[in-house]
């Protein structure tokens, strides 16, 4: 992990990385003594497989920076596409940092073998994608103070099967994203703004072999997919995907950059997620109703007008209104028809896309 100065003056992005908001990713603490009785017997063949993964470490030397990330021309950049890859960078340094900080709070507080251990794993993996991310931040002269944002930032408490729905698809839609990223560079290589879209493709293995082990945890225990926990998977299905279409279309000018349409890649990315999160969840959401498209662009429009509102000084009670507005064609979004289906007799274990 990139070392930083302890005492000095927080940055601005630090500043942004440590703000709470709707968008941004967030810090949890857990009930670790009910994660601690979690137990993993009725998937033993395939966790022991993964597991055995996770002890070969196969990007053990993968995150090692080449002379290359010295020689891009930052200061040739337009403001826009800087300014947009910051963001991407700091909600990615964030988002990984967050899980290094929980995966590590978990192993220290369990004692039960099988969850010590694999948290031990996923934690050793996201402190390097963190630290990687944060030396290319580095370059830019606007590394997050990852020490500062561990004391600072707002722990969110989340019962533990919350923790799962919402960490497994944290973990696979990065899959998806960063494996859209990558393979669309590798076909037109002159639109590879940074050399750290490089990595990308044994990166996002790590991304899948985390959501994974959430996919078996959750298998093992059969019940948090069952009932009226099938209410709470919709709602984080709807909140992971809500968030990273708003998130992404803000960023428009990153994108841009890279030679990728925005409405193209947030469809091919939620299309990805959504169906390899058919391996463990009983439901998805219909991503060929328009409808669900069309009041995802409206939650970006008034984002839009939310953020101008906020540049500006403006009215308060126009602030509020944009924020009813959302809240209600989130509850839209919530109540469309979703698809039902099946569980796989077996679980998939190898990226498939």
């Amino acid at each position: 992990m990139y070392p930083m100065q302890t005492g000095a003056p927080v940055n601005e992005t630090t500043k942004e990385a440590v703000t709470e908001t709707v968008l941004t990713p967030r810090f949890y603490t857990t009930d670790f003594a009910e994660m601690d009785r979690l137990n993993v017997d009725a998937m033993r063949g395939e966790w022991d497989k993964l597991v055995a993964e996770f002890r070969r470490d196969p990007n053990k030397n993968h995150f090692k920076r080449t002379p290359e990330f010295g020689d891009v021309p930052f200061a040739n950049w337009d403001p826009a596409v800087r300014k947009s890859f910051v963001d991407f960078l700091t909600s990615s340094v964030t988002a990984e940092f967050s899980g290094c900080v929980l995966y590590a709070e978990i192993r220290r507080r369990v004692t039960n073998p099988d969850v010590r251990e694999l948290f031990g794993f996923m934690s050793r993996d996201e402190g390097r994608h963190a630290g990687f991310i944060n030396h290319t931040m580095h370059d830019m002269d606007v590394a997050v103070d990852l020490s500062f944002l561990t004391r600072a930032k707002k722990y969110t408490y989340f019962k533990p099967k919350y923790i799962y729905y919402a960490t497994y698809l944290s973990e696979k839609i990065g899959y998806a994203r960063y494996i859209t990223i990558y393979r669309e560079l590798e076909k037109h290589p002159d639109t590879r703004i940074h050399p750290i879209f490089k990595w990308f493709d044994n990166w996002c293995n790590d991304e899948f072999r985390h959501g994974e082990a959430f996919a078996l945890l959750m298998r093992a225990n059969p019940e948090l997919l069952e009932g009226a926990n099938r209410y709470w998977i919709r709602f984080f299905l709807l909140a992971v995907f809500a968030t990273m279409y708003v998130r992404d279309h803000l960023r428009r000018p990153f994108f841009e950059s890279l030679g990728i349409d925005v409405d193209w890649y947030d469809r091919r990315v939620l299309a990805i997620t959504s169906d390899i999160s058919k391996q463990v969840f009983p439901l998805a959401l219909d991503l060929e109703n328009p409808k669900f498209w069309a009041l995802l662009d409206r939650l970006y429009c008034n984002t839009v007008k939310l953020e101008a509102l906020k540049t500006s000084g403006g009215s308060s009670l126009e602030a509020a209104r944009l924020k009813a507005a959302n809240a209600v064609a989130f509850l839209q979004l919530y109540f469309l028809p979703v698809k039902t289906h099946p569980l796989p007799a077996n679980p998939r274990l190898e990226p498939a896309y």
